[in-house]
């Protein structure tokens, strides 16, 4: 089959008919392609070659593991080393930056959070929100129903609703949570446990740190399920880019050396021959590594995948029911127009697999690949099996940590060597000894200074006996027979050297941000803490761009595996053993295990927060906790949340809670004061009014018995006036009896006085009437002697 190819490129045109883009011809001339732009002999080299030499000098800087070859040549004359002996092992300094770096991304935790975003999960949310908020609006009357037994409220936990529609955000963030979402998080966490993605996210952060890149490879097989596989960046290929995340390649794919019965294995229709030619095919070693250690018992494998498209060709159909029907047709039908039918058609990115052995025309395998990983919100798009990031790409260039420092490792190293130099032709210090002047020196033994005796008392006592005058009494100009001599030391090369190795130290410090706060020097001890910190901070920041490259491969996985469930569920060995490795963390999520291919899910990270953001966020919870906003459970629920901006809003809604409680409790103690002071009130206006109840009632009781005193008193009174009365009244009759006898007796005394005087009178008269007959002397009436009349004696009175 003749295929067309683009006039500027060596891939075949992708404007041709599917038909013809899944035939083996197609295939071939993409591998040809792609090996042509890796393998083929330019004018700047074997790109394949001069990316791996370049990828292999870098690891074995970092490793500490380079050639010397250069600092022999440095240090040789004329490529003569015969008068150095000097330790030519590299300095590790590049390898403590590099684990420093490595080790601070692979501590870097992260938590999965899956939120499900398909429209019946946003319903479901949806609803349960418009429950909460039924629940908030209707508090009073739902606590007043529950009083009386019935609980109408739509959420399972009253008492822990919020208390305002601004709080409901923090609610649902904390507190809600989808069957469906918990499963496809354990569904993740648990492929990436099975595939010991720990151990692979490690070696991809030692890539970013040493090459600049990283790379991992995501598939799907019946036989093992989801795998993740770490794909070394030296054995990649992949079209040009200039996107760090490497999204816009088009191709993609690595080089495997494999051995002939492992091949065989992987595609057994080989034919014998081609096995045979492929096994006897010469100069293979240049495929991969072109090193010493290359096996020739393999052959070298390109697995590739390359991203093209289709055109989709339905057939709307009308029934005589009226319905429509859509029929799958192939992209070359194109039918005249129809007033039955209609031709509907939609472009898809698809992906082809395929496996070519280098060097040789033969393709092991070329098709349309299955189990294509599309993102439910457009599946017209199709995502690549590898995941890929290079933060310091330009212009297909990649630069990493490493590359950065490697000059100045080279100039560490020679200094190093220069200082073994020095210190190699540095001499001890010796003494001279005049022999002259110990001669003329008696020991007063009878003996004389020998040169033995001399050095054994200079270094045993550094004392030393000497004479300041000969024998013969002249000047002795050998009086101090020992003396120091002084070699040149140096130490001034020493020091210089050193400072130098400091400067190179530090350029790389410089350079790559790894100040002393986090490469482990000793700090200065003058040095506040808040400044070592914000100096360990700022290096963090300077390696900010690898950690966010390495979460961007671990989202990307983790997308990858959420929508390759669907592929898991189908597979009845892979359904099993995903639900049997489920059900040991929660058998709940079995049933949503089948769901989850109606779901779409969005994949985020939770990171753990940095150790400023903890002490930060620490510190205001000891704050929170000394006035009383959170209790010692919220503080402990605070320090599980892994989102500080979350956790901080927690604790303002806290806070805020604590607020209103004070303010309801000051309103409450207001109202309970004011009703205490009304009651006190009341009770003592009551205590008055029954004060002056029991005056009144006292008076009146006073009044009433003055009133029933008096009136006993005037019934006592009447009585005893009635007796009185009676008593006078007797009185009054005996006295009117005695008065009527008195009367009696006076009107009869008088009428016997007036009888008498009468009487008397007459008598009185008759004498009166003798005497003027008789013309007798006068008569005295009264009587002397004879004036008592009837026992009443006048004299008395």
């Amino acid at each position: 089959m003749r295929i067309e190819t683009n006039t500027n490129s060596s891939f075949p045109s992708q404007v041709v008919s599917d038909e013809e883009k899944a035939s083996l011809d197609y295939g071939i001339q993409v591998g040809r392609a792609i090996e042509g732009e890796w393998f083929q002999q330019g004018r700047s080299g074997n790109r394949y070659a001069k990316a791996y030499s370049n990828f292999h000098q870098l690891r074995l800087y970092a490793r500490g593991e380079q050639s010397i070859a250069k600092y022999k040549d440095e240090m040789s004359i004329n490529g003569d080393l015969s008068y150095l002996n000097l330790d030519w092992t590299p300095v590790a300094i590049v390898p403590k930056f590099v684990d420093i770096v490595v080790n601070g991304m692979s501590e870097k935790n992260y938590d999965i959070n899956a939120v499900a975003q398909d429209p019946y999960s946003l319903k479901q949310r949806g609803d349960y929100q418009k429950a909460i908020l039924r629940d908030i609006n209707n508090k009073e009357a739902l606590e007043n129903f529950l009083k009386i037994g019935m609980n109408l409220y739509k959420t399972s936990n009253p008492e822990d609703l919020p208390a305002s529609k601004e709080e409901l955000d923090l609610y649902m963030q904390m507190n809600y949570k989808q069957q469906v979402e918990i499963a496809e998080e354990e569904l993740i966490n648990n492929v990436l446990s099975k595939n010991k993605y720990d151990q692979t996210k490690k070696r991809i952060a030692y890539d970013l740190a040493v090459l600049g890149i990283g790379a991992s490879k995501t598939m799907f097989n019946k036989a093992e399920g989801i795998t993740i596989d770490y794909v070394d960046p030296a054995y990649m290929v992949y079209s040009y880019t200039e996107d760090p995340n490497f999204e816009d390649i088009y191709y993609v794919g690595e080089v495997k050396s494999i051995t002939i019965p492992e091949l065989k294995k992987q595609y057994p229709n080989i034919p014998e021959e081609e096995l045979l030619r492929i096994q006897q095919m010469p100069g293979n070693s240049q495929y991969i590594t072109g090193w010493g250690n290359y096996d020739e018992n393999t052959v070298q494998v390109m697995y590739f995948e390359y991203k093209t498209y289709h055109n989709q060709v339905f057939k709307i159909k009308k029934t005589d029911q009226g319905l429509e029907k859509a029929l799958v047709k192939p992209d070359t039908f194109n039918p005249p127009e129809n007033d039955n039918f209609d031709v509907v058609t939609r472009t898809i990115e698809v992906l082809y697999t395929g496996a070519k052995v280098l060097g040789n025309n033969y393709m092991l395998d070329w098709k349309l690949s299955e189990n294509m990983t599309r993102p439910y919100a457009d599946t017209t798009r199709v995502k690549m099996n590898y995941c890929i990031s290079a933060p310091r790409i330009y212009k297909g260039r990649v630069e990493s940590m490493v590359s950065k420092i490697t000059g100045f490792a080279d100039m560490i190293q020679l200094t190093h060597l220069k200082l073994q130099q020095v210190m190699s032709r540095l001499v001890p210090d010796g003494v001279f000894l005049d022999m002259d002047g110990l001669a003329e020196v008696d020991l007063g033994n009878g003996t004389t200074y020998n040169p033995a005796e001399a050095l054994n008392m200079y270094f045993q006592t550094g004392s030393i006996v000497g004479r300041s005058l000969t024998q013969e009494g002249g000047i002795n100009p050998g009086k101090v027979p020992v003396s120091e001599l002084t070699s040149s030391s140096g130490q001034a090369k020493i020091q210089s050297l050193i400072g130098t190795y400091q400067y190179y130290l530090q350029m790389i410090r410089d350079v790559t941000g790894l100040n002393e706060a986090r490469d482990g020097s000793m700090p200065e001890k003058d040095a506040l803490v808040g400044l070592q910190k914000l100096a360990a901070n700022a290096s963090n920041v300077a390696t900010r761009h690898m950690i966010d490259s390495l979460l961007f491969i671990s989202l990307r996985i983790c997308e990858n595996i959420s929508l390759r469930v669907s592929d898991t569920i189908i597979n009845p060995l892979t359904r099993n053993s995903l639900q049997n490795s489920i059900s040991n963390f929660n058998t709940e999520t079995l049933q949503s295990l089948i769901d989850l291919q109606l779901h779409d899910f969005g994949i985020y990270l939770e990171l753990e927060p940095e150790e400023e953001e903890k002490a930060l966020l620490e510190q205001n919870i000891q704050v929170a906790l000394k006035t009383g906003a959170i209790a010692l459970s919220d503080a402990i629920d605070i320090r599980e949340i892994k989102n500080t901006k979350l956790a901080n809003q927690y604790i303002k809604l806290r806070q805020k809670q604590k607020i209103e409680r004070e303010q309801q409790a000051a309103q409450q103690n207001i109202q309970a004061q004011a009703q205490a002071n009304a009651k006190a009130s009341e009770a003592a206006a009551l205590s008055e009014v029954q004060k002056q109840q029991a005056l009144t009632q006292e008076k009146v009781n006073i009044e009433q018995a003055k009133s029933q005193f008096e009136i006993q008193r005037m019934q006592t009174e009447a009585q005893i006036k009635r007796e009185l009365m009676a008593e006078e009244f007797n009185y009054q009759m005996e006295l009117a009896k005695a008065r009527a006898g008195v009367e009696a007796n006076r009107e009869k005394e008088i009428e016997d006085r007036k009888d008498q005087r009468t009487r008397i009178q007459g008598t009185q008269q008759s004498e009166l009437i003798d005497q003027r007959k008789n013309d007798l002397l006068p008569i005295n009436f009264e009587s002397e002697g004879n004036d008592e009349l009837g026992g009443f004696d006048l004299g008395s009175l």
